[in-house]
């Protein structure tokens, strides 16, 4: 543990773990990151882990970018249970603008831009030559997603792209969330801090972690310490997201770690009982 805050809030999470809320990222979180999004299986020991923690927790959140559908096909396992398993499972996707609980889904309507992204986008990739070869497009049905880690210079076409992307971004009424080789072209006025905050509220929760990879994930951190109750921040380390592990109470070896903390964490809490 490498804050005193976050040794408080596991503290407290063990202690009284019916008011905990433990929330994941899923993509590097419960997933890693690999060349096709489309691939990004859970690790397979993760849901088992999440289970177990849903027998003493308040609640278990995935806050993805990921629409909710996309990380329940993701989150099947080939031996053992899957994430839809794990009891009392909310996903929030697209950051919260969908919510899923209990096999029902509930969600506005898409942004009206995104037929406009859907549009022009194709051409503005193809403006830059080259450069843009590997490119990929993913459409998110609430969201449209541009991945450059397939090319030459990933970071490069990154960075070639950014700014006719929020320039089109901007003619859209869209905003733009970075990450790890990509940018996302989305709705504006929901991140992944006021999802947490929403369920931390509606649970009075009384302790929280938030575990994540990427920088969409610094706003949730910064819920976590608003919150005003013990939390945790932990990261799925990456080379690639420095600001995300600078700020986290606890940094673990990407979803391999992850799986070790919540397995860890049911440990405690089943120590203390006995």
């Amino acid at each position: 543990m490498r804050t005193d805050r976050g040794a408080a809030g596991m503290a407290m999470i063990v202690s009284e773990p019916a008011g905990a809320v433990i929330a994941l990222d899923f993509d590097g979180t419960l997933s890693p990151i690999v060349a096709d999004p489309s691939a990004a299986w859970i690790h397979p020991a993760a849901p088992a882990a999440l289970i177990r923690l849903a027998e003493h927790v308040a609640r278990i959140v995935v806050i993805t970018g990921r629409p909710p559908s996309t990380a329940i096909a993701l989150g099947d396992t080939p031996d053992g249970p899957d994430l839809i398993d794990v009891p009392g499972l909310l996903i929030l996707g697209h950051y919260g603008l969908e919510r899923w609980e209990g096999g029902q889904l509930s969600a506005p309507p898409a942004p009206a831009g995104l037929d406009l992204v859907r549009n022009e986008l194709p051409a503005l990739i193809a403006a830059l030559g080259p450069a843009a070869d590997g490119v990929k497009i993913e459409d998110k049905g609430r969201a449209v997603a541009v991945h450059t880690r397939n090319c030459a210079d990933p970071d490069g076409t990154l960075e070639a792209l950014r700014e006719p992307v929020a320039l089109l971004a901007g003619r859209a009424e869209l905003v733009v969330e970075p990450g790890r080789k990509v940018l996302e072209l989305r709705g504006p006025g929901m991140d992944k801090g006021r999802a947490l905050r929403e369920v931390l509220a509606e649970v009075s929760a009384r302790s929280v972690m938030f575990i994540g990879d990427d920088l969409g994930d610094l706003a949730a951190f910064a819920a976590v310490i608003e919150a005003d109750i013990p939390g945790v921040r932990v990261c799925s380390g990456s080379a690639e997201v420095a600001e995300l592990a600078e700020s986290a109470d606890v940094v673990v070896d990407g979803p391999p770690g992850v799986v070790a903390l919540l397995e860890a964490l049911h440990k405690s809490m089943t120590s203390r009982d006995q």
